[in-house]
């Protein structure tokens, strides 16, 4: 049975995460609609929400006194200046590409000649996957030797184009481990560095500000029935964020969030100004369901794009086209003129 009027407080301090946001009291088929957000001195948030229907996205997080001016003002820090992507890898105005794991099986050469033939002048690349054809048993990761690195970026010149993502990867706690991911990234000219490990935040503002380079919480799919799995949530990430320094912010997959029955364009409004790249996925509809090209599907994807650009983003966009495996180049080959259509038209 659905229950009705259940609502929460939320707490949380400028330096710390959300400290009760699993909605325990809920059932699988809700998750939540913001009612309030309160800020108090010191840096403390105070979130009050309801139980919304999963069923009902179009009227998820309604209450327009939960979104900008609430968590801009929670947000308000000095701007700290990051790497950009250079105007010549983008799409639309828009620094649109693949994210490797499209192409999860090919090897990295293959995903870098499909992006390319797609449109693509940006990719982001993923641990683990096999170099190319010639030569299977390297692999792309922050283990990587120089070698193989210097043969990934001979192939991305060679196509006219750049490595500007990775992920989404583990940072650990630790120093020692946590500076090879940064450095691999720094090796690579990568500005951006995709992950979930929140637990590592205070490890991950302290490399962001010594190698300037972005960090984003990226979502998979959740519920409030999962308690121990928060990243899904915008607002648990927009705590996390709380105080932070700004080159930190979320790698926002709107595809998953229209798993887990949220509407992406809120979900991004509520991340204002803290976005530092999206996995933009268009979806055949809300709950589990396949991907499908831009503009074909419920993510509302020029409402997104308008979104990022009101807020004037500036990271890059991966497409993680998870369905057609085996061809789904000519559904990426969409999306990237979907945006390409988009940049004209303004």
């Amino acid at each position: 049975m659905q229950q009705k009027g259940i609502s929460k407080i939320c707490h949380a301090r400028a330096s710390e995460k959300f400290k009760e946001i699993d909605g325990s009291t809920t059932t699988g088929a809700n998750i939540f609609c913001v009612a309030e957000i309160f800020l108090f001195p010191q840096g403390s948030v105070c979130v009050k929400w309801q139980a919304a229907n999963i069923n009902k996205p179009s009227k998820l997080m309604k209450n327009k006194v939960l979104l900008s001016a609430a968590l801009a003002f929670a947000f308000a820090m000095p701007v700290a200046i990051a790497q950009s992507i250079p105007d010549e890898f983008k799409t639309g105005g828009f620094a649109i590409g693949c994210q490797a794991y499209t192409f999860n099986r090919f090897t990295a050469f293959e995903a870098i000649e499909k992006t390319a033939q797609a449109g693509g002048k940006v990719i982001e690349f993923y641990p683990g996957q096999k170099l190319s054809k010639e030569e299977p048993t390297l692999k792309i990761d922050h283990d990587a030797s120089a070698e193989v690195l210097a043969k990934v970026q001979a192939k991305l010149k060679a196509h006219g184009m750049k490595a500007v993502n990775y992920g989404v990867v583990s940072i650990p706690e630790d120093e020692a481990a946590a500076r090879k991911v940064f450095e691999f990234a720094k090796k690579m000219g990568i500005p951006i560095i995709t992950t979930e490990s929140v637990q590592s935040i205070n490890m991950i503002e302290k490399m962001v500000k010594e190698y300037d380079i972005r960090v984003g919480f990226h979502n998979h799919p959740g519920s409030f029935g999962k308690a121990d799995y928060k990243v899904w949530n915008p607002l648990y990430i927009a705590g996390v964020l709380v105080g932070r320094d700004s080159r930190i912010g979320a790698a926002a997959d709107t595809g998953h969030w229209c798993t887990s029955g949220l509407n992406p364009v809120e979900g991004l409004r509520i991340l204002k100004g803290r976005i530092v790249s999206a996995h933009l996925k268009d979806k055949l509809a809300f709950g589990e369901s396949h991907d499908v090209p831009y503009g074909e599907g419920v993510a509302n994807i020029k409402g997104c794009l308008d979104e990022l650009k009101a807020q004037g983003f500036s990271g890059n966009i991966s497409i993680e086209y998870e369905y057609n495996w085996d061809n789904s180049v000519p559904d990426v080959t969409k999306c990237i003129d979907f945006v390409r259509a988009y940049g004209q038209a303004k």
